[in-house]
């Protein structure tokens, strides 16, 4: 199987993650994923989550990778720090804290591993279709929440 890996050097900015953002909208179109499919949108939320957690909790930069091939694609976001991502407890009118939960509702798989002097933390989104009664397609299948338990590797 061949799998395509694209990356981009993302600065210690926030500013940094519409730039990210943008670029990762052009390599999904590159890739045939249409800007207006839901697959896109979950996509680019998941890469605005992690990229923003790399370069605000971190102040250090970061590479995002997406990697295309087999039944899904791959973001992956590397950083300097060795700091491991933790959930946070985010009351109901916080404005942030949100992003790890996020992650684990979107994505069909993640998790974090060591890399180097730092980390990497990754997801990913199946791209299978499921079928309705009628035989049409209806987007990614469902995964109960039970099965979505972050797989973390030390």
């Amino acid at each position: 199987m061949q799998v395509l890996q694209v990356q981009l050097e993302v600065g210690p900015d926030p500013a940094e993650v519409g730039r990210a953002r943008r670029w990762a909208r052009s390599r999904l179109a590159g890739s045939g994923i249409g800007d207006d499919e839901p697959l896109a949108e979950t996509l680019i939320l998941l890469i605005s989550e992690l990229v923003t957690n790399a370069v605000v909790h971190t102040g250090c930069p970061a590479v995002l990778r997406m990697l295309f091939g087999g039944p899904g694609v791959r973001v992956e976001v590397a950083d300097a720090s060795d700091r491991a991502p933790a959930r946070r407890q985010a009351g109901g009118e916080d404005t942030n804290g949100r992003g790890l939960e996020l992650v684990d509702g979107l994505a069909d798989r993640w998790g974090w591993q060591r890399e180097g002097q730092g980390k990497r933390i990754w997801c990913e989104i199946d791209r299978a279709e499921k079928s309705t009664s009628d035989g049409a397609t209806d987007g990614p299948p469902e995964v109960h929440p039970s099965m979505r338990e972050p797989r973390v590797y030390l």
